[in-house]
């Protein structure tokens, strides 16, 4: 595996890449891999001839008094992980070299950018959906591949490449669970042993949720509500929201049709979880 840290480097062995007309597998991480990012490297390896992954800590996602300085880094023991799965490049550039004159023109997705974890973290999907243009700029990939654990940011990154008419195939692959339930995330590492306890209510309230609408329910409002109490049984967490959102344009629907997510965002102690479940009816 080669390891790249400069924007030009990286430039320039996509373009003869593509010179050759190899298809480039692409995944896009913040680095302290877990089985959830892997399940992402396997699925692009099967499909493209390279494939690369980049590990950015990027900057301009985070908001005021979030956990940027202490997110999880770990790039030695990364590559490592990823040498055995045979990933062709890593993409590990630093922000500096991302953002030369610091961050200045942005791409949003709007109305979509600005609800649910939009409404909770400001300016948080614009910089997802500006450092993700600049990595497709730099990688040029065929396929990159996204997890449905953070299921809004995957339609906004959808919604992106359609409407800038971007030439990569976009895949949304299942969220990775523990035995637990609770979804891989870097940021479980934070967790303590009861706080980890606790998040294991987040699965089960889905569960919930899920079990309501195979049952009949199709009352949003009703769902809502009774997984938000579930939620709410257990002392540790905070819930920042709960939604039922249909799944292309995220609006709450009055009565469950289709295909929904089903949403929720808590904060475990300190710690901010997302998971969701995807309902069709």
């Amino acid at each position: 595996m080669e390891i790249v840290r400069r924007v030009h480097s990286m430039k320039e062995t996509a373009r003869q890449l593509r010179a050759k007309s190899r298809k480039i597998g692409f995944v896009p991480t913040m680095g302290a891999l877990h089985e959830g990012h892997l399940a992402l490297v396997h699925r692009v390896k099967e499909l493209a001839d390279v494939t690369v992954v980049s590990i950015l800590v990027n900057p301009t996602q985070f908001g005021p008094g979030e956990d940027f300085e202490r997110y999880p880094r770990d790039l030695a023991g990364d590559a490592d992980v990823l040498i055995a799965e045979g990933v062709d490049y890593l993409f590990a550039p630093d922000p500096p070299d991302v953002y030369p004159e610091g961050p200045r023109t942005y791409v949003e997705v709007q109305d979509l950018s600005t609800r649910l974890e939009g409404a909770s973290r400001p300016g948080h999907f614009r910089g997802v959906t500006t450092v993700v243009l600049k990595l497709f700029e730099i990688v040029h990939p065929t396929v990159a591949a996204f997890g449905q654990k953070d299921a809004q940011q995957a339609v906004i990154i959808q919604r992106m490449v359609e409407d800038l008419m971007l030439d990569v195939e976009i895949l949304v692959l299942p969220t990775v669970r523990d035995s637990d339930g609770l979804a891989k995330s870097s940021r479980n590492a934070y967790l303590s042993e009861a706080e980890r306890a606790a998040a294991r209510a987040v699965p089960r309230a889905l569960e919930l949720g899920e079990s309501l609408v195979a049952e009949g329910e199709r009352d949003a409002e009703i769902v809502v509500r009774k997984v938000r109490a579930r939620l709410e049984e257990e002392a540790l967490i905070r819930v920042d929201y709960v939604a039922l959102v249909d799944s292309r344009h995220l609006e709450p629907p009055v009565e469950i049709a289709g295909e929904t997510f089903l949403l929720v965002a808590v904060f475990v102690g300190r710690t901010r979880l997302l998971d969701n479940v995807l309902i069709r009816v």
